[in-house]
């Protein structure tokens, strides 16, 4: 009995201290840090909300923030004059024809949901390569070397047009995987050291560009890149720079291509070729 009494003297203390301590807490409450005030919008703020956040749910972020970049690189954010006019080319020439093909909700259902810009380059180090753009887990693209950018040059606004239907290959891949039959095609021939094959020895050997060869996600993305970029003519032309078994390869990886586009998401991406290069060449001055 004298240590029921005890015990229960001893969680009545204890439920004191609990009540006491609540009140103590309550006292150090005071207003909220974090900033609840609507932010001031510029006209090209509201831009971006009107084309990008309301139909697609992509952000834009065209303001600095270290925490989007790697800070052991010398980087530094686009120049505001210069927003717009990469903004507008990615709805012309990337989110339009896919919703002409997939369906008016086809990049609203599969998109990143940030875009991050960045106006220098990207170098690597210990590394004769830059990094043109980096997709982080199908929900960022980040582009780099975009105050740089000449639109009265085709292959000047090629680059990140390639960089972006890259990595929304990386996207659509994580979503609905491609066959494995694809590594198949050429498994002896991935390296590491892709940036010292010359891009004849890359043709040579099965891969539409050198960075094809690091990997059969890489390759499969920049079979992609490459047809969305260049016109079927320009395409065929390259192939057939290539050894016979060369040829071979990239032609057997570009069905496969094909025809994940055409079983997956029923778009046929020679048609879908078409409609981004005709939008590429209306992009330029």
């Amino acid at each position: 009995m004298k240590n029921f009494k005890n015990s229960t003297l001893v969680g009545f203390i204890l439920i004191l201290l609990s009540v006491s301590s609540c009140d103590n807490d309550s006292d150090s409450i005071s207003a909220t840090q974090i900033d609840t005030s609507t932010p001031i919008l510029s006209n090209l703020d509201i831009w971006l909300r009107n084309e990008f956040v309301a139909p697609f749910n992509i952000e834009i972020a065209y303001l600095w923030n270290p925490n989007n970049v790697d800070i052991a690189r010398f980087l530094y954010p686009i120049q505001e004059n210069n927003v717009q006019r990469w903004s507008q080319t990615i709805l012309d020439v990337w989110a339009k024809p896919y919703n002409q093909l997939g369906g008016e909700d086809f990049i609203a259902n599969l998109a990143p949901r940030q875009f991050v810009y960045s106006g220098g380059f990207n170098f690597n180090p210990n590394s004769p390569t830059i990094t043109l753009g980096v997709a982080e887990a199908g929900a960022r693209i980040t582009f780099f070397n975009l105050d740089f950018l000449d639109y009265t040059n085709a292959n000047s606004i090629r680059q990140p047009l390639q960089t972006l239907h890259h990595e929304y290959g990386h996207i659509l891949n994580q979503t609905v995987p491609f066959t494995d039959d694809f590594g198949q095609i050429t498994p002896a021939d991935y390296t590491a050291q892709w940036f010292n094959l010359s891009d004849q020895e890359a043709l040579d050997s099965g891969f539409i560009t050198p960075y094809a060869s690091s990997k059969e996600d890489e390759d499969f993305v920049e079979i992609l890149a490459n047809m969305l970029t260049s016109t079927q003519t320009e395409f065929d032309a390259r192939v057939s720079s290539a050894s016979p078994e060369g040829q071979a390869f990239i032609r057997e990886k570009q069905q496969m291509v094909v025809d994940y586009f055409q079983t997956n998401f029923s778009i046929d991406l020679f048609e879908l070729q078409i409609l981004t290069n005709e939008a590429l060449i209306a992009a330029l001055d």
